[in-house]
């Protein structure tokens, strides 16, 4: 019911929400019975999926002691019939989640997604992903909160763990916060939600799938200044999600695709657990220096996986700055561009399907078919669906104009990594 809160346990799927009216604050103290408009961008991490906005009503009940259910449904408030370009391209229809207190103290939840869309805006890519429910649909959401609250178990426990005893308590908290705004910075440069003002470039220097923006940072500390120019593009591989992921979030493997590597090994200087799975954490990386006139680089990184998908978020960061946040200092005024990767897989990873344009799928607490006995995941039988996006400056004059060099850079970029990663993966088309 907590806006800020909701975007903060889903930050790869809620790229923007806000509550518009409190129509009722609920009975008795409580949130039952408790009734708001709210508005949300909700994405899929690929420039070839859009941006599904929703103004939707949002209803919490008490059903029983200790069962609460928290309801969404669209309002068409915003429809202009006068206008169709206004014509909206997603409608939520009745969906939320059941939460029930177990003796154990867990919470079961049970969760359901029922959307319409509007197929055709969706690029033929993941049309099979999105009409299987793993993009926008109940597989997704429950599989965030697994993760999200895995995470907040580790954080909050009192027991020491080996693999960040160097680091302060507070120091932890400070990169966790600044690995936090880097992967947010990045998911709002895949899919041009509005947490910034980007432009599109309709240029003809640039390959048809791969989409360019651009902003100008001001009066930001957490950004360099200047303008910026954010690439993404997204691409079909032959290779399972697991296998990506382990490839593109080895430090040691780095060098095969990263021209931030200096072409040799990177090393882990710091280590921060956000799961069981060790692919979910925040780790700082050293690049070698090449010779004696070179300064080593750091590169701050997070990972993070579960049934639904896969992420590897990273940027260069300053190495005095971060010496202050590994010591508990203030992360804010970190300037960092993030560039990175999110990884799904190709399409449905059971039978669970839906018509083309409806998407409907349910998951119990327990009900998790994404999952083998050891409790790692296993996202897709077959191949993945990669979106590899970079965000560059390309001036640090905000009021510089852009250059075409500087948008066959940020693209050349772009498909040289893309065509690496091929390589090393032996899966050139």
């Amino acid at each position: 019911m907590d806006a800020n809160r909701w975007a903060e346990m889903f930050p790869c799927m809620i790229a923007r929400t806000s509550t518009t009216d409190v129509i009722s604050i609920g009975v008795g103290g409580t949130r039952n019975g408790a009734l708001q408009l709210m508005r949300a961008e909700l994405q899929v991490l690929s420039p070839l999926v859009p941006i599904r906005e929703v103004n939707f009503l949002r209803f919490c009940k008490q059903h029983a002691e200790g069962v609460w259910a928290v309801v969404d449904v669209s309002i068409d408030a915003d429809r202009d019939a006068s206008n169709p370009s206004n014509f909206v391209t997603c409608r939520r229809l009745p969906s939320g989640c059941v939460v029930q207190d177990m003796p154990n103290g867990y919470s079961k939840v049970t969760w359901v997604e029922h959307a319409e869309y509007d197929e055709t805006a969706i690029h033929r890519l993941f049309r099979p992903l999105i009409a299987s429910g793993m993009g926008f649909g109940s597989k997704r959401w429950v599989a965030t909160l697994q993760r999200q609250c895995e995470c907040l178990a580790i954080l909050m426990s009192t027991v020491p763990a080996a693999d960040h005893s160097a680091i302060t308590a507070s120091g932890r908290r400070s990169m966790l916060k600044l690995a936090q705004r880097m992967t947010d910075n990045f998911c709002a440069g895949v899919c041009a939600s509005t947490v910034h003002k980007w432009n599109k470039l309709y240029a003809g220097n640039v390959d048809e799938d791969v989409r360019v923006m651009t902003r100008k940072s001001i009066d930001d500390p957490g950004e360099p200044p200047g303008v910026v120019l954010s690439a993404a593009t997204s691409v079909w591989l032959p290779v399972s999600p697991q296998k990506l992921f382990d490839f593109l979030r080895d430090e040691r493997l780095r060098s095969e695709w990263d021209i931030l590597s200096n072409g040799g090994p990177m090393q882990e200087m710091a280590h921060i657990a956000k799961g069981q799975d060790h692919g979910n954490c925040v780790s700082l990386l050293r690049a070698s220096a090449m010779n004696a006139n070179q300064s080593s680089m750091l590169i701050l990184q997070e990972t993070c996986i579960d049934a639904a998908g896969s992420l590897v978020v990273y940027a260069p960061v300053d190495i005095p700055a971060m010496h202050v946040v590994m010591n508990g200092g203030d992360s804010a005024y970190v300037a960092l561009l993030p560039s990175g990767f999110a990884i799904v897989p190709d399409g449905p990873t059971s039978s669970a399907g839906s018509g083309p344009n409806h998407s409907g799928s349910n998951s119990g607490g327990g009900g998790n078919n994404n999952s083998n006995g050891n409790g790692n995941v296993s996202m897709g039988r077959g191949g993945s669906l990669l979106t590899v996006a970079f965000q560059i400056l390309v001036n640090s004059l905000p009021t510089a104009k852009l250059t075409v060099e500087s948008v066959e850079t940020v693209n050349n970029l772009i498909s040289c990594t893309v065509q690496k990663i091929k390589a090393a993966l032996h899966c050139e088309s």
